[in-house]
């Protein structure tokens, strides 16, 4: 009895397909990635920015007011007005970086929670948040350190600039601003490429579980080759929604100049136009608060997403993707984080075959033949067949036996051998032989041919 395999179906596509993929996909693909699972991308990027930016925007306007507040305590262009108004303006300058960097660290928890995501939706799984969460919790002070690392490098960065340009414009104004605006230029060029190379760095942290010096080793390492697409990913994901922010933005802002005219005609101050023009402010925020969350996700899936497929090109990744993917959907348990099973090595792929070549598996070769029998009065094997519609290749006239065939010398000793040869058939007959006689026909009694 055969035994036939149990048929399983095939595997659940997810959201790119397991092999190396190009530029249009990876920007299309990291906005369908927002369907994919939006209660864990949208849902949990929203209320965590949404609930940071109304705590800043809170905690930094309460402590403004109650720096500026002393104002009124003493007289208007003293000298202890305007220490109070120093000593404030710094006070609340503070406060707001330093709330600004805890908004920032939690940017980085949800770009953690993005990719973690995107990592499950690549080989069609739809984890839940519990389940995302416990993927990253491991390396979060590792994404908050990088994080902090490079916000103090950039800072270092700028202030030993501006340290730069603000002596040489004490000293000499005109070589201060020449130094000053070379310094921009200079800047611009080397943020964009830091940021290209340093772009994976969160994935690799996320998922290889790396330190931080290790993860920027990584991202340096896997946009090798690849700087040029993984900076247009960049660049069109930011300047689409910085473009969409301000087309949010200057309505609500021409909206605003005209509420007061309209509540307060008079030029009086009504609290009715300054309500009015504090919720269409309002308004306009949340609009860009919503675009910068939507920002946020989509540049950190892109970057999943580039991470994935730099991983296919160098590392054979979609090869342990498949793996997993078939395993999985087999009934297996307890399976290797695939995106651990080939962290660092090389894998040397085929070079692509020129325009117009035929595969390898296209058509059949020529059949090889038979070689020569060792049996008696066996052909010495087939040719190559003649093509269709030739005229057939006379036997050459020659005495000579032919190759393969036994001579008369080889006949008798096979005679004496086993006895006498087997008598030839009989010729068929020649062209002037009587026709066979033709059958007998028959005819049924009683009809006309019955006589």
């Amino acid at each position: 009895m055969t035994a036939y395999p149990n048929w399983t179906p095939a595997s659940r596509p997810g959201i790119v397909p397991l092999h190396p993929y190009g530029f249009g996909t990876i920007l299309g693909r990291s906005f369908v990635a927002l369907r994919h699972n939006p209660k864990v991308l949208l849902g949990f990027a929203l209320v965590v920015q949404a609930v940071a930016y109304i705590v800043l925007a809170a905690a930094v306007g309460a402590i403004a007011v109650a720096s500026f507040s002393r104002l009124d305590t003493v007289a208007y262009g003293g000298d202890d007005w305007g220490a109070i108004f120093a000593g404030s303006t710094v006070i609340t300058g503070a406060a707001a970086l330093v709330l600004s960097l805890l908004v920032g660290a939690l940017s980085v928890v949800v770009q953690g929670v993005v990719v973690s995501e995107v990592a499950h939706a690549v080989v069609a799984e739809k984890p839940t948040l519990k389940a995302v969460w416990a993927r990253v919790r491991p390396v979060i002070w590792r994404l908050i350190g990088y994080s902090a690392l490079v916000v103090l490098a950039s800072l270092v960065v700028v202030g030993v600039l501006a340290g730069i340009v603000t002596l040489l414009v004490i000293s000499v104004l005109w070589l201060g601003i020449l130094v000053g605006v070379l310094f921009v230029l200079g800047l611009i060029p080397l943020y964009a490429w830091l940021t290209t190379k340093l772009f994976l760095v969160p994935s690799a942290i996320i998922l290889e579980g790396a330190g931080i010096r290790a993860g920027i080793a990584r991202s340096w390492r896997l946009t090798r080759r690849r700087f040029w697409s993984t900076f247009g990913v960049i660049v069109i994901i930011s300047f689409g929604f910085s473009v969409l922010a301000q087309l949010i933005s200057v309505p609500f802002s021409l909206i605003a100049g005209i509420v007061p005219g309209i509540l307060a005609p008079t030029g009086t101050d009504e609290v009715g136009a300054v309500v009015g023009m504090i919720v269409v402010q309002v308004i306009g925020q949340f609009g860009i608060l919503l675009v910068q969350c939507i920002a946020l996700v989509v540049q950190s899936t892109s970057a999943a997403l580039v991470y994935v497929d730099a991983r296919m090109r160098v590392e054979g990744l979609d090869h342990d993707l498949h793996t997993y993917v078939e395993a999985r959907d087999a009934g297996a348990t307890d399976l290797a984080d695939p995106y651990l099973v080939g962290v660092g090595r090389v894998v040397e792929r085929p070079a692509p075959a020129p325009v117009g070549a035929a595969p390898p598996y296209a058509g059949y070769g020529a059949p090889a033949g038979y070689g020569a029998q060792a049996a008696y009065g066996a052909p010495a094997g087939y040719g190559a067949p003649a093509p269709y519609g030739a005229p057939p290749v006379p036997a050459p006239a020659s005495d000579a036996p032919a190759p393969g065939s036994a001579t008369p010398a080889d006949r008798s000793a096979d005679e004496a051998v086993s006895g006498p040869a087997t008598p030839p058939p009989p010729a068929p007959p020649g062209p002037d032989a009587a026709p066979p006689a033709a059958p007998t026909s028959w005819a049924a009694p009683g009809s006309p041919t019955d006589r």
